[in-house]
């Protein structure tokens, strides 16, 4: 793989075993890795992260993750990359964003069902709290909805234990570890028709 790479990041082009060519000039091309996070995250564990100086903490953790990739990579493929980029580390705030749209998502489908959806934010909360790993970043998140609550919702839905018509509200039961979620199927309020004023000509 790292031999294709080389003649697309060198010649702009990538030749198959057949001898059929194909062409990547103007292109774009993006890489992503996950190297150097494990050592981003055991500064978080402690505490750099949480440092005034967040300019010098970001560059220490580039320059980690630089050498990381100096060990993994010829240098012959680094040469060819025009830039390297170190994301910071997702905050909370980011976090329970990225939860919110997850959730906006589920409440789409809900919403093909005739069905509300509301949220706690102490819900949310423990969704980002077990949905987020600071080595794998918010992939895990996708799945932590799912098991938590679309697995749940969906059973409900099917034993008609929730019902078109209604605002499906989630909220927590409990502390830490022991927390679960709870799920509350109300009627919708009725949206009042609209009224037009009678005329008198």
């Amino acid at each position: 793989i790292f031999n294709s790479l080389l003649q697309i990041l060198e010649d702009g082009r990538l030749t198959d075993a057949q001898g059929r060519v194909v062409d990547f000039k103007n292109t774009v091309i993006i890489m992503t890795t996950n190297l150097g996070t494990r050592d981003i995250s055991k500064a978080v564990g402690l505490g750099f992260a949480k440092s005034n100086d967040e300019e010098s903490t970001y560059e220490r953790m580039k320059v980690k993750v630089q050498e990381e990739l100096k060990q993994h990579f010829r240098p012959e493929f680094l040469n060819r990359v025009d830039d390297i980029v170190v994301f910071h580390q997702l905050t909370p705030k980011e976090i329970i964003q990225i939860v919110d749209l997850m959730l906006a998502q589920v409440a789409e489908r809900l919403k093909d069902r005739d069905m509300g959806l509301e949220v706690s934010p102490a819900a949310k909360q423990v969704l980002a709290d077990r949905g987020y790993d600071p080595v794998m970043g918010a992939r895990p998140l996708r799945r932590t909805i799912q098991r938590e609550l679309e697995d749940t919702l969906s059973e409900k839905i099917l034993y008609g234990e929730l019902r078109p018509g209604q605002v499906v509200k989630i909220d927590i039961e409990g502390e830490g570890d022991a927390a679960k979620f709870t799920f509350t199927g109300e009627t919708a309020p009725a949206v009042a028709a609209p009224t037009t004023a009678a005329s008198n000509g």
